[in-house]
């Protein structure tokens, strides 16, 4: 043979050669000779204990997708067995993770280019124990050292496929104890043609395409109050190839959950959603989803549908962050929308509907994570609110003896106003922007509310009500109300504006009212502190003023005030008239939660009714006078002051007792001296009358608008002050105990207890009193908190 021809045939023969040696090598080779030099490299590289405890293999099969000449050059399939990554030390657990098998596919050829391109991962078997102390440190976090320089090798991983496995969670920061087991279900086809080293493909999305609410959508969503939608046990349209339950508590609440999920998480191709099921209940929280998360390893977007149920919204806050008020029992659903990213993610919770207790509820909240605070902004709509759904939000839902919801202080019995705190704490954690319209309200008979709309602001722990408006008796309440929740404690302004409010639907239940005829206007500005409505009660300071003008009222109620005893059986036999309303005004000064009547006065064609006296919110006590003096003859006149005390909790009206023993005694003292005529004498009512009385001067004064220190300053009452102290001293002068009343006028002084007003018109100020009828006396319990002005 030429040598030529030889160093021909042996040129070629020797790499084929070589390369028969080099596949029967591979064919042959042990892999788990490489075991503790793989062990070292990656222990070193993650800077925990890695072991391959079990056989390391590698089968050849032929390539997927490849096309040409490619076809030619086989993949190889590596399998490790019961492989383990350590704990460091201050860890409970010895392992972090501990892995049955774990097997993927390697492409050959990308190795030429730097590229690590594994089409499939399959882990069997997984168990995972993760665990963070109270300090932060956390286990699931590895010290890979100082990076030197940039890798030129790039991992491309292409699914991963879930199969058995177990993870326990133990969270000391967030107080989270987790147990959750993961099973596949029914034979799991994707999960044995992986194994085989075939190349799977992800599932559809759970969420059919659509715009929200289309048919498809609805057809797929989970019933409201049900649990969401499953696929068939077997995997039935394939979306879903592994069921997860959980354990564990929160707190001090328990955890429940179970669901599903897809089989084959695509890494690749990040537009590939994956499917995901959830019942989740923690304490009395439940909330169901169903649908996709795209590009689950980044958590990139969300899609699903959302049901949420609950004992009250606050309780949300442990499980989101998020701060929301507390509520009676509630349910929604809805399709909630997430753009998951570093530098804010975004929550949209669009079109959903609801119950907060008996009410309706419906609307669009988006929740923006951002710095220093996160945003949450929407608007919500409710066609029919109860208005006892509302009272959770101010702790006025409190029994007595027992706390509000959401609350460890209980409501004492003796008292009206709520004393549940606000959860001003929270309130710098979250900024928010929603308005809220209640179209219809639904409410007790005594209450005249008909409807409410609001826009909420909270801003750097400053909660701005602005406006808060009910529609109230035909008209309507118009308010500001600005808390500050930075203070402590918190500090309150108030601005309130009552405009064409109806008298014969103010009071809805009170028979003597609907005859009546007119509107009510008035307003009041109020600043406080505290951290309960009823510390901002009890510390208020302000001024509050209402007042009517060109109505009607029941003659019947008139002659009830006045007790007026003719003229009711009068009214009784023939029917009740109406009488005009000159003008009706009220003027309080709000001193350190003390509510003082400079100006309580009822005016009409008949009789001039005033007021005096005060109401301590501190204490809740009630101390009112109220004079009846009529304008022309009444028979069978019993008119007497009437006393307003007790409490708001249990207020009592009662007569002054003096004065009609006084005009009783009168009238037998005449019948054993004259005619059985005379005898009526000391029951007329010889009040003179007279032309309507002019209120134009009282309507002006109080049309002047309302003023308030700022929270937490007394207010100082400009007409208190601008009396001199020589009246003062005539004051108390003309109100010595047993000095008639009818005295004190003629000395030029109104009583002491309303010696703030300002003088009236001649025609407005009452009748003299008889020379026999005694200055009431009030209760000695009742005067100390508003004499002295």
């Amino acid at each position: 043979m030429p040598v030529r021809r030889k160093v021909v045939l042996w040129s070629v023969l020797t790499p084929v050669a070589l390369i028969a040696l080099l596949v029967v090598v591979i064919l042959t080779f042990d892999w788990n000779r490489i075991k503790p030099w793989l062990n070292d490299r990656v222990s070193e590289a993650i800077g925990r204990p890695f072991a391959i405890n079990g056989d390391l293999t590698v089968t050849w099969r032929r390539g997927e997708g490849e096309k040409g000449w490619r076809t030619l050059v086989p993949w190889p399939r590596l399998s490790a067995r019961d492989i383990t990554v350590g704990n460091p030390d201050w860890a409970a657990q010895p392992n972090l993770a501990t892995v049955r098998e774990l097997i993927f596919v390697l492409r050959p050829l990308p190795l030429l280019a730097n590229e690590i391109a594994v089409p499939t991962i399959v882990i069997d078997s997984p168990a995972v124990w993760l665990e963070r102390l109270a300090d932060s440190r956390n286990n699931w976090t590895f010290d890979t050292g100082p990076k030197e320089g940039t890798s030129k090798w790039r991992l491309d991983v292409g699914e991963v496929v879930l199969a058995r496995g177990n993870l326990a969670l133990t969270d000391q920061l967030k107080k989270i104890s987790l147990q959750a087991e993961l099973d596949t279900i029914g034979n799991a086809p994707l999960y044995d043609k992986a194994r085989d080293g075939a190349l799977v493909e992800p599932q559809a999305s759970a969420v059919p395409p659509g715009p929200p609410g289309s048919a498809a959508q609805a057809a797929s969503a989970p019933r409201a109050g049900g649990p969401a939608s499953a696929a068939p046990a077997n995997g039935g349209d394939g979306r879903y190839g592994v069921r997860w339950k959980a354990t564990g508590r929160y707190n001090e609440a328990t955890i429940n959950a179970s669901g599903k999920a897809g089989t084959v998480l695509s890494l690749r191709n990040t537009d590939v959603p994956f499917p995901i099921q959830a019942d989740v209940r923690v304490g009395t929280t439940r909330a169901q989803i169903e649908g996709t998360v795209t590009n689950p390893a980044h958590l990139a977007a969300l899609d699903v549908h959302l049901t949420l149920a609950g004992d009250s919204m606050a309780r949300l806050y442990a499980l989101t962050g998020v701060v929301l008020p507390s509520t009676p029992p509630y349910q929604t659903r809805g399709r909630l929308m997430a753009t998951l990213r570093k530098e804010g993610s975004i929550y949209e919770y669009q079109k959903f509907t609801g119950r907060v207790g008996g009410s309706d509820l419906s609307g669009t909240l988006t929740f923006t994570k951002r710095d220093p605070r996160p945003l949450l902004a929407g608007n919500l709509v409710s066609n029919q609110l109860r208005f006892v759904d509302l009272a959770p939000l101010i702790g006025a839902d409190a029994k007595p003896g027992r706390p509000a919801k959401d609350s460890a202080v209980a409501q004492p019995a003796d008292k009206a106003l709520p004393v549940a705190p606000f959860r001003t704490e929270r309130w710098d954690e979250i900024d928010a922007d929603v308005h809220f319209t209640g179209k219809r309200i639904i409410r007790d008979a005594e209450l005249p509310i008909s409807d409410l709309v609001t826009h909420v602001k909270l801003q750097d722990g400053v909660l701005l009500l602005d406006p808060l408006n009910f529609g109230v008796a035909g008209g309507n309440l118009v308010s500001t109300v600005r808390l500050d929740g930075k203070r402590e404690p918190m500090g309150a302004m108030v601005d309130l504006k009552a405009r064409r409010m109806k008298l014969k639907q103010l009071f809805p239940t009170f028979d003597l009212m609907r005859a009546s005829i007119g509107e009510l206007n008035g307003s009041a500005k109020l600043s406080a502190t505290g951290n309960s409505v009823a510390a901002l009660l009890g510390s208020s300071n302000g001024e509050a003023r209402l007042l009517v003008e060109n109505g009607t009222v029941s003659k019947f109620l008139l002659e009830a005030i006045g007790l007026n005893v003719g003229s009711l059986v009068v009214s009784k036999l023939f029917g009740d008239k109406p009488v005009q309303i000159n003008c009706a005004v009220s003027d309080f000064a709000m001193t350190d939660g003390v509510a003082r009547a400079r100006t309580f006065v009822l005016d009409t064609q008949d009789a001039v009714i005033e007021t005096t006296g005060g109401i301590d919110l501190r204490s809740e006590r009630l101390a009112l006078t109220i004079h009846p003096d009529s304008k022309g003859l009444r028979i069978f006149s019993l008119r007497s002051p009437l006393y307003v005390g007790g409490t708001m909790k249990d207020p009592r009206v009662s007569p002054d007792i003096g004065v009609l023993a006084l005009r009783a005694g009168g009238a037998l003292s005449l019948a054993l001296l004259a005619p059985v005529a005379t005898a009526v004498l000391p029951l007329l009512d010889l009040s003179p009358g007279g032309d309507d009385t002019q209120c134009a001067r009282l309507l002006a004064e109080l049309r002047k608008r309302p003023t308030a220190p700022p929270p937490g300053k007394t207010y100082k009452d400009p007409k208190a002050a601008a009396a001199p102290d020589a009246a003062a001293g005539a004051d108390a002068t003309a109100r010595r105990p047993g000095k008639p009343a009818a005295e004190a006028r003629a000395a030029g002084k109104a009583p002491a207890a309303s010696r703030q007003q300002p003088p009236r018109p001649a025609a407005q100020r009452p009748p003299q009193r008889p020379a026999n009828e005694r200055t009431p006396q009030r209760p000695s319990n009742d005067r100390s908190f508003y004499q002295g002005g």
